[in-house]
């Protein structure tokens, strides 16, 4: 499929290896976890065998990583940010696995890494060059294989806070949010249609519907765990910000629960229909 010229521009967002920075202690604690039931189903659609040598491009502090490790995969973790890959170090280091950990991004992939059977992206894709980095991957992935986008979408919030992060985002880190807005915008291309034109253009899509409840102390490790609101962004912002969140957060829930129903998914996207989809 030749691209569509929507998908030939550069990509609107600009590329900031630091943009993480100041969040590696939050993420892990705040962010939603993927459930090991979608792991296994993942697992299993790939086909992935002992030993398959699997990516996790932008790894953070590496969940994805690790609970593809523990299933004794050969995984790379793979990002930008120094602060990220120690966690995930230290993470895989307490849940007795082994990941080789480089630090680059997408920017940096290249045949010197090695083939693939998957290469994972954890709420990743949308910071990357996405043609790009998918045209680089056509080089890595082996011909069965996969590249997998993981993560989550709110789908309910009761009382719904996100309102009140969004308006403290735009007050406290006006340019992290306007780089928000772009994502969000009119000219912003979905991951699918990117990927249908792509290489990997068979796409497939399985999920899980989970509930989570938030106190208010949660609600902010969340927002710090957020490059729109990291610490780093905030600066010295982040006192006035954490005030007006705490504030805006008690008045809005005087109990202090938050109620979130989100989806947690995969869009799995292999060069052509897996052998048992062909075979069916």
């Amino acid at each position: 499929m030749s691209l569509p010229a929507s998908l030939a521009e550069p990509e609107i967002i600009p590329f900031d290896p630091s943009r993480f920075r100041s969040t590696a202690a939050f993420y892990d604690r705040y962010r939603l976890p993927y459930p090991p039931e979608l792991i296994a189903c993942v697992a299993l659609r790939l086909g992935l065998a002992l030993g398959d040598r699997v990516l996790d491009l932008g790894c953070g502090p590496g969940p994805l990583a690790i609970a593809f490790a523990q299933r004794a995969y050969d995984v790379t973790a793979m990002d930008p940010e120094p602060s990220m890959l120690e966690a995930a170090r230290l993470g895989a280091v307490a849940a007795e696995v082994r990941l080789t950990l480089i630090e680059g991004s997408s920017y940096d992939l290249s045949p010197a890494l090695g083939r693939f059977r998957a290469v994972l992206m954890g709420r990743a894709f949308h910071w990357m060059d996405r043609v790009a980095t998918l045209k680089a991957l056509d080089a890595l992935v082996e011909p069965e294989g996969a590249v997998v986008l993981m993560g989550d979408r709110r789908l309910h919030a009761v009382p719904d806070y996100h309102a009140v992060l969004d308006k403290l985002a735009e007050k406290h880190a006006p340019a992290r949010y306007a780089d928000r807005k772009l994502r969000r915008g009119p000219d912003w291309v979905p991951h699918e249609a990117v990927l249908l034109a792509s290489p990997f253009a068979w796409l497939e899509r399985t999920g899980r519907i989970v509930a989570r409840e938030r106190r208010i102390d949660e609600v902010v490790g969340l927002a710090f765990s957020r490059s729109l609101t990291s610490p780093a962004a905030l600066g010295a912002a982040r006192p006035a910000f954490e005030a007006e969140l705490r504030t805006n957060l008690a008045r809005l829930a005087p109990e202090g629960v938050f109620h979130d129903v989100v989806e947690v998914g995969a869009v799995m996207a292999f060069r052509q229909a897996p052998r048992d989809a062909r075979e069916a």
